[in-house]
C-alpha cells in the first residue's frame, strides 16, 4: 500500500470522524466560525472607509490644499453647538477672517475658500434644520471641490447678500418641492434665498471632511457680518497657480500662516497628505479590532483541542484495534491531524461565507461599502487550518503514543 492511498484513506476515516458527530462538529468549529468571519469582516469595513474617504478626498480637486487648525477637542470641552456637528469636533485655535486673506494673498496661490461655521437655527419649510452645517464660503469652492451645481448657480462675486446653495439632502430636508430655487428659508431671523442646488456630493463615514450634501452655503461676508467677525473657520482650501506649485504655494501658506499667527497651531495638507491623515486613523482603528477579533480564533484552536481529547479518550479501544492490526503510530497521528484540520478548514471556509453574506448586508442596509479582499480572506483561511494543525497536534500525539495492548483493554 503505497503513501497516496494511505493519505486518501486517512482523509476519508477523518471525514466519516466528523460526519457521525455532527452536533459535536459543529460545536467545535463554532470558534473558528466566528472568529474568521469576525477577522474578514472588521478588515472588510475598515478598507472600504478607506476606501470611500480616498473618494471623497480624490473626487476634489487633486492639487487641493487644506489649511485646518492642529488643536482640536471633544464637544463635551465646547459649548459651541454648531461646531459639534462637524464629525464630533470642536475647534480650539480657530481659523480667523485674516488667515483667509493672508492665504488668499499668498505667492503662488491661484484660488482659495474658506468653510467657516455659522451657528444658529435654520428655519425651512418643513420646520427647523438641524441636520447640517450652515458655512459661509466663497464663489472659488466650487472649483476647489470639483462639484458641480444640479440646478441653479453657485455664490458668485457678486452675491454679498442672503442667498444660498444647498446639498442635495438639506433641499430634500427643508423643502416640499423637488427643486426649491427662489425658496427661501431663515437664519439669524433674515431671509436666505435659495440660487443653487449642488450635484450629489461623495460621502465617506468616519471621514473627517464634512457631509456637504447636508450643508447650506452662504456667502463668507455674510457669516462675517451676522457674527460680526467672530465666525471660526475650520478649513481653508486652496490650489496653487500650476499643479507643479502645490508644494511650494503649501510652503508658502505655512510660513505666511506662522508669521501672522505666531506659531504653527495648523495644519497644511496637500491631497495625498489629506487621505493619508484620514486613513491612518482608520488602519489603526482596523488593526485594533481585528486583533480583538482573532482572539476567537484562538478560543476556536482550544476547543478544537479539548474536543479532540475528548475523541481520543473515546476512540481508545478503536486505536488499539488499529494498532493491533499493523497501523503504526505515524499513521494514527495522521488521522486525527487530519481531522482537526478538516474542522478548523471547514469552520473557516463557512466563515469565509458569512463574511460575504454580512458584507452584503451591510451594504445593503448602510451607507458602508466593506470591501473584501481576496488576501485576507487566503490568510483568515490559512490561519483557521494552522489553527486546527497547532491544537490538533497535542491529542493526535495522544493517540498515536498509546500502547496497543493496554488500548485493546481499555473499556
Amino acid at each position: 500500500m503505497n503513501m497516496k492511498t494511505l493519505t486518501r484513506g486517512h482523509v476519508k476515516a477523518g471525514i466519516d470522524s466528523v460526519r457521525a458527530a455532527k452536533l459535536r462538529s459543529f460545536w467545535t468549529m463554532l470558534g473558528v466560525i466566528i472568529g474568521v468571519t469576525s477577522v474578514i469582516t472588521v478588515v472588510a469595513i475598515g478598507q472600504g472607509i478607506k476606501q470611500q474617504v480616498g473618494n471623497q478626498i480624490q473626487h476634489f480637486d487633486k492639487n487641493l490644499i487644506t489649511i485646518r487648525p492642529a488643536q482640536l477637542k471633544t464637544p463635551s470641552d465646547s459649548g459651541n453647538s454648531g461646531l459639534n456637528q462637524l464629525s464630533g469636533l470642536s475647534i480650539s485655535a480657530p481659523l480667523s477672517q485674516k488667515d483667509v486673506t493672508t492665504v488668499a494673498r499668498t505667492k503662488d496661490v491661484a484660488a482659495s475658500s474658506p468653510l467657516t461655521i455659522a451657528s444658529g437655527s435654520v428655519t425651512g419649510e418643513n420646520g427647523i434644520y438641524s441636520d447640517g452645517l450652515v458655512l459661509g464660503t466663497s464663489p472659488d469652492l466650487s472649483g476647489l471641490i470639483n462639484q458641480s451645481i444640479a440646478y441653479g448657480t453657485f455664490i458668485n462675486a457678486e452675491d454679498s447678500g442672503n442667498v444660498a446653495v444647498l446639498g442635495q439632502h438639506a433641499a430634500d430636508k427643508m423643502f416640499n418641492v423637488d427643486v426649491p430655487l427662489g425658496h427661501s428659508f431663515k437664519f439669524h431671523g433674515q431671509d436666505f434665498v435659495v440660487v443653487g442646488i449642488f450635484n450629489q456630493f461623495v460621502s465617506a463615514p468616519l471621514s473627517q471632511q464634512a457631509d456637504f450634501n447636508n450643508a447650506i452655503f452662504i456667502p463668507n461676508d455674510t457669516v462675517e457680518r451676522l457674527s460680526n467677525g467672530t465666525a471660526p473657520s475650520y478649513a481653508i482650501l486652496a490650489r496653487a497657480k500650476s499643479p507643479q506649485l502645490t508644494l511650494t504655494a503649501a510652503k508658502n501658506i505655512s510660513q505666511s500662516l506662522t508669521k501672522l499667527r505666531g506659531g504653527q497651531d495648523f495644519d497644511v495638507l496637500t491631497g495625498n497628505q489629506n487621505v493619508t491623515a484620514s486613513q491612518n486613523v482608520l488602519d489603526l482603528l482596523t488593526r485594533l479590532i481585528a486583533g480583538i477579533a482573532a482572539i476567537s480564533l484562538i478560543v476556536g484552536g482550544v476547543g478544537i483541542m479539548n474536543v479532540m481529547l475528548v475523541s481520543v479518550a473515546e476512540r481508545v479501544h478503536e486505536i488499539g484495534i488499529r494498532k493491533a492490526v499493523g497501523a503504526t503510530n505515524s499513521q494514527i497521528l495522521s488521522q486525527f491531524m487530519i481531522e482537526a484540520s478538516l474542522l478548523s478548514l471547514a469552520g473557516g471556509l463557512i466563515g469565509v461565507l458569512l463574511s460575504f453574506l454580512i458584507d452584503l448586508i451591510i451594504r445593503l442596509t448602510t451607507s458602508l461599502q466593506p470591501e473584501i479582499t481576496w488576501p485576507i480572506v487566503v490568510i483568515a483561511t490559512g490561519v483557521s487550518l494552522l489553527v486546527g494543525v497547532i491544537f490538533g497536534t497535542i491529542p493526535a500525539f495522544k493517540a498515536s503514543l498509546k500502547n496497543p495492548i493496554d488500548a485493546l483493554r481499555y473499556e
